[in-house]
């Protein structure tokens, strides 16, 4: 070494040989030291990552249930339900699978393109207490995903694959995967500010139509939620997204037996969470409900009247240009619930249908009325056919009527119903 003393460098290498192992356990002490650092804060980071127990959350839901003047203007039926036995201008075969046994007719209808227009705003009117809620709520019961069968052809729903990927093959053709189009379960649910569980109510269903999201149609455009409000009727909304914004009417769980009435099972525990009283639930267990199929909609209304085990608590159905097919369970339940109302408006589109179903249910000596110039009453069947300049696409707030879900709303409460003294909704009745 240049520059050493040869001394000390004799004297390095003779420590060096006397230590033999000296430094080897050094760096063993070394990472002993940082072991007994990094493991146990290893540890601690494995139990924070940890999500929380879901069971935890949990309510229950025990009162009685408040008078229900509803029954008085349209009472329980007497006697059960029978049960008899993407574009626009988009030919869509109604309930049937290609290769599969067919059972029933084909049918076809229009959908309408669907953009976002007007945004949703709380109507300028004042409200005595309470706290308006309009949101989406995942619901196990709702109509998607569905991995049945479809009823027409008994052949399974998602009959379509790619890899591990599953998808439905809808009536026009077009594959419709079911990750991004038959996945949401949520549902729209909507309380007014001034509804009160303590007065006679309703629960509105609203099924919407093909090419139709909840947030961009259902609330913003075709503003459902504030019809609801602004008819100054205690009701409450509910909507299930159908297929994501789709040309297909396909009603999934709505399918089954007994698929209605568990999807109201459900909702009554969230509505009396929503509503801030866990008591409530059971009021909400024994309001009647009132129906509302746009369009596409009408496929999970008729097979909800049908098979749905609950179509007692349903006291109004409105379809909405929506009668493309269907017409024995439309005409079985009118006949059989002679206590309801029936509602159809439509448009040219669907007028052959409607004369058709009109028809039937005059051979059946069932009385129709074919204007919406008077209240509706127990039994009321009223067909409403609206003129040029109303498109199909915008139909949910201008039919005959501006607003057409506030407005039948008004004409089939009753005073009790009235959520506000003075509260008569925007039109005369």
């Amino acid at each position: 070494m240049v520059g050493a003393n040869p001394k000390n460098h004799g004297l390095d290498v003779a420590r060096r040989a006397a230590l033999p192992g000296t430094v080897s356990r050094v760096q063993r002490w070394r990472w002993a030291l940082l072991a007994c650092v990094f493991v146990p804060l290893s540890l601690v980071l494995v139990q924070c990552g940890r999500a929380p127990n879901p069971s935890a959350l949990a309510a229950n839901a025990s009162a009685a249930a408040p008078s229900d003047n509803f029954d008085d203007r349209f009472p329980k039926p007497q006697f059960r339900d029978r049960f008899p036995s993407a574009s626009e201008a988009l030919p869509l075969r109604q309930m049937a699978d290609f290769g599969g046994p067919k059972r029933v007719q084909t049918q076809s209808y229009r959908v309408a393109s669907l953009e976002p227009t007007v945004p949703y705003q709380r109507p300028a009117q004042p409200q005595p207490t309470g706290e308006e809620v309009t949101t989406l709520v995942s619901m196990k019961s709702s109509a998607f995903p569905y991995y049945g069968n479809n009823p027409a052809s008994d052949a399974p729903f998602l009959n379509m694959s790619s890899g591990s990927r599953k998808g439905h093959r809808s009536y026009g053709g077009r594959v419709y995967w079911q990750d991004q189009t038959y996945n949401d379960n949520r549902v729209l649910v909507h309380i007014p500010e001034n509804f009160d569980v303590q007065k006679p109510g309703v629960i509105v269903v609203f099924f919407h139509g093909n090419g139709a999201t909840l947030e961009r149609d259902v609330r913003d455009r075709q503003l459902v939620p504030q019809q609801v409000t602004e008819s100054g009727v205690n009701a409450v909304l509910l909507a299930p997204q159908m297929a994501v914004d789709a040309a297909d009417s396909s009603a999934g769980k709505f399918w089954q037996p007994g698929g209605f009435k568990r999807f109201m099972e459900e909702s009554v525990g969230n509505l009396a969470k929503l509503y801030g009283d866990p008591a409530s639930a059971r009021a909400f267990e024994k309001m009647p409900i009132v129906i509302v199929g746009y369009s596409g909609g009408f496929l999970p209304t008729a097979w909800s009247l049908e098979v749905g085990g609950i179509s007692d608590r349903v006291r109004g159905v409105i379809l909405l240009d929506a009668v493309y097919g269907e017409l024995d369970k439309f005409a079985s339940w009118i006949e059989t619930h002679r206590n309801g109302f029936f509602v159809s408006s439509y448009t040219h589109y669907t007028a052959p249908r409607d004369r058709e179903l009109m028809s039937m249910l005059r051979s059946k000596g069932i009385s129709v009325r074919e204007d919406m110039d008077g209240p509706l009453r127990p039994g009321s069947v009223v067909f409403v056919k609206t003129g040029e300049g109303i498109t199909h696409r915008d139909y949910v707030t201008q039919a005959w009527t501006k607003n057409p879900i506030e407005q039948v709303l008004v004409k089939m409460a009753a005073p009790s119903m009235r959520v506000a003294a003075g509260t008569t909704g925007s039109s005369s009745r």
